[in-house]
């Protein structure tokens, strides 16, 4: 079982070496990488290039203009021509094992599309800060699970099979063109949380994800989890209506409100405990 290591890469050479020496100190060592260039504005290329050396293992290309994340990341993943496909953004690192512990839960379980784990919150030169607690197992075939709040984070791995199945990720997502994959994968098959801290992220000044790039964020999130309800067919959210069109990210969140209920939180625990024990 062969994986692909996706890395979409945007002016974050000088931070690469963190992310190659990980990859490359993998217990699993059936892999590749590959790396797409955003058509970085430094020198982000020879950078990569020079780190990578004769590696074939490593595999680069680039977009002749500036894309942005939903496209390279598409691209990506058409790229691959393997069985499992993980991002690991260039400025981040995954742990040694991260591979391995996922590869053995697709091995494990065939009805598995999709793995996830804890995650380290680094700072800038990668050193840890601490291991966010919002990461765990998620309840399965749930028609109005819309990861919100996040649970589901990574280190995210998925069958590309299966991906090929689904609309396939959004290339117009500026941002959040993860959750757009998440929710594609959930819709496939069952997702599975893996229990260790597998990977390194690293918050900077230039993260996507990050700083004053978080309100549009939310507001991209709002987006997948409206076409997430529209592609389940959905009609109502705890007798409340969905609209026909998206109009604002409040109205698409407050139809979630009631997740964060104590009594709603108690009953999806108890419910995935069942899941557990049964599955």
């Amino acid at each position: 079982m062969k994986f692909s290591i996706l890395i979409a890469n945007y002016n974050n050479g000088k931070f690469f070496k963190n992310c190659y020496d990980s990859i490359i100190a993998q217990t699993y060592d059936n892999w590749e990488a590959i790396i797409l260039d955003d058509a970085s504005t430094d020198n982000s290329l020879e950078i990569i290039q020079k780190i990578i050396g004769h590696d074939d293992r490593f595999k680069i290309h680039q977009n002749e203009e500036n894309s942005g994340v939903g496209i390279t990341k598409s691209k990506l993943i058409e790229l691959a021509n393997t069985d499992i496909c993980g991002f690991v953004d260039p400025d981040d690192a995954i742990t040694p094992n991260a591979l391995l512990s996922s590869i053995t839960a697709f091995k494990k379980n065939k009805d598995i599309v999709l793995t996830y784990s804890k995650y380290v919150k680094c700072d800038e030169h990668l050193q840890p800060i601490e291991i966010p607690k919002l990461a765990m197992q998620v309840l399965n075939n749930d028609p109005y699970f819309f990861n919100c709040p996040v649970h589901i984070v990574h280190f995210v791995n998925f069958r590309k099979k299966i991906y090929d199945q689904t609309e396939k990720m959004d290339p117009m997502m500026k941002i959040a063109e993860d959750q757009d994959l998440y929710l594609k994968m959930y819709e496939k098959g069952k997702v599975l949380f893996i229990n260790e801290a597998n990977y390194l992220y690293r918050t900077h000044a230039g993260g996507i994800s990050q700083n004053d790039n978080r309100p549009k964020s939310r507001e991209y999130f709002a987006k997948v989890i409206f076409n997430a309800m529209k592609r389940r067919k959905l009609t109502t959210i705890h007798s409340k209506p969905i609209p026909n069109e998206y109009n604002t990210s409040t109205e698409i969140y407050s139809l979630l409100e009631y997740q964060t209920s104590i009594t709603y939180r108690i009953k999806k625990k108890l419910k995935i405990f069942a899941q557990q024990i049964f599955s």
